[in-house]
């Protein structure tokens, strides 16, 4: 593939740099996609903007993008109802009755095997663990920033290590694709190599239960835990805080079933979804349509649950349902432009660039941490992890019989790199979206969460390099 060589790198970085550094996420994005176009248009800065433009609509091309940003605003709809029908409070005073969380360390443990039990897709993860744990955590006065740091941990990590789902499905495709037999298998011995995921899940799991924090994340909790402020002062959450502040109707007895059915609903017709559209099979289903409906069903069964008990008007149920969206419109048009960059990274060439580069001098005993490290800087620099085997696995499966590699050691850093520079990008859709499940201001779940991921980086990079050599 042709590429726009070492100026193929300078986009996404660029936006990056400056998102974290500006905390203007949306001008940044924007910006790195313009440079990119600009690069294209030969340096032409007016035809850059045009064709800057016209690939943000062009996003909407491609109905997987289109389902993903619409099923993103519509849980705030999804938020919404939940509020205003008591269930969130109802959810919260039930699961305070049982005893089920009496302390700080037991929410997070409650959001910690939330997010590891429902692996089916990514997404709901982040959706399901946010909306479940949200009340208890400011309850606790738990930092929203901790929370989008559980969200995001527990995602793409335990969905890539328990791959009974989409994930597995086109990795499995990829590797059948390079000739591989047996590729489910071959996919399956490779899991315990895969060890930024295992490092992640762990150092989420120790901190949890330690309650020891460092870095950013120390500062945010103490500032929840002694001022109350589970936000900063001057965060912007992706979610509106008119959605957020939502006030039961009165004259409503709270319940938790007001919550626990629509999640259960979403959570319920993630798997549904996937055998109707993999017509039969649950590995080759799509998980954006069956987000989308997931996320759909849920808000309908939540509208007729209410009306049901005459909670609302059908009147009432569509103007909340379109304040809910409304909360939400600054997500979809992140996602856009997340999308946009990526778009923009594959025209320009980024991930084969960087590929051919190291590929070039590489030695055995280096390849499992090599692959690790590009994989994650190819991932980072353009916000996603299936792009990133769809780059990598074709240029490091041939490795393995080129180089005297091993296939599943191999394997598992490609993945784990993959998993890592997603984990850690800011235009990332699991980043995105696990700040929206937990009403996080984005840059700041970005710059708390990152020590955490260089942590479990660190680990992994140094066990690749022990056994590479070894």
């Amino acid at each position: 593939m042709e590429t726009a060589g070492w100026l193929s790198i300078l986009p996404p970085v660029i936006a990056i740099v400056l998102a974290i550094w500006t905390k203007q996420v949306f001008i940044s994005l924007f910006f790195g996609i313009w440079l990119g176009w600009t690069v294209l248009a030969g340096g032409n800065p007016l035809a850059g903007l045009a064709d800057a433009l016209e690939s943000c609509i062009r996003v909407f091309e491609d109905g997987g993008n289109t389902k993903v940003i619409a099923f993103s605003a519509m849980v705030g709809a999804l938020i919404a109802f939940t509020q205003r029908s008591g269930g969130v409070d109802g959810f919260v005073n039930w699961v305070s009755a049982k005893g089920l969380v009496r302390s700080r360390r037991s929410a997070a443990l409650m959001a910690y095997i939330v997010g590891v039990v429902i692996f089916v897709e990514s997404s709901i993860t982040c959706l399901v663990t946010g909306s479940v744990s949200r009340p208890l955590f400011d309850r606790f006065k738990i930092s929203r920033e901790k929370l989008a740091y559980v969200c995001d941990s527990t995602s793409a990590p335990i969905c890539i290590l328990i791959p009974l789902n989409g994930w597995g499905a086109y990795i499995i495709g990829l590797l059948a694709a390079q000739n591989i037999d047996a590729p489910f298998a071959t996919l399956l011995k490779s899991i315990p190599f895969n060890f930024y995921p295992i490092a992640a899940l762990a150092t989420l799991l120790i901190v949890i239960l330690t309650g020891k924090d460092f870095g950013p994340m120390a500062a945010a909790e103490k500032r929840a835990r002694e001022l109350g402020e589970v936000l900063r002062a001057g965060a912007e959450p992706l979610v509106s805080t008119e959605v957020l502040t939502i006030e039961p109707k009165p004259g409503v007895t709270s319940k938790a079933m007001n919550m626990l059915v629509p999640i259960a609903v979403m959570v319920l017709m993630m798997p549904v979804g996937l055998l109707v559209t993999g017509q039969g099979n649950l590995m080759t289903g799509s998980g954006s349509t069956s987000v989308f409906w997931a996320v759909l069903a849920a808000i309908v069964v939540a509208g007729m649950l209410y009306k049901a008990q005459k909670i609302m008007t059908l009147r009432e149920l569509v103007d909340l349902f379109f304040k809910g969206l409304g909360g939400l419109m600054p997500l979809a048009l992140l996602m856009m432009l997340a999308f946009a960059i990526g778009n923009t990274c594959k025209e320009l060439g980024t991930g084969p660039y960087v590929a051919g580069v190291t590929s070039n001098w590489l030695s055995p005993g280096l390849v499992p941490a090599i692959l690790f490290l590009v994989s994650g800087f190819i991932a980072f620099s353009t916000g996603t992890s299936w792009g990133t085997f769809a780059i990598m696995i074709p240029i490091g499966i041939p490795m393995v019989s080129l180089m005297g590699a091993d296939l599943y050691l191999t394997l598992g850093a490609l993945l784990s790199g993959g998993i890592f520079g997603d984990h850690c990008s800011p235009i990332s859709d699991t980043t995105i979206i696990s700040s929206m499940a937990s009403a996080s201001d984005h840059i700041d779940h970005v710059r708390t969460q990152l020590p955490y991921a260089l942590l479990a980086a660190a680990f992994s990079l140094t066990a690749y390099l022990i056994l590479g050599l070894l």
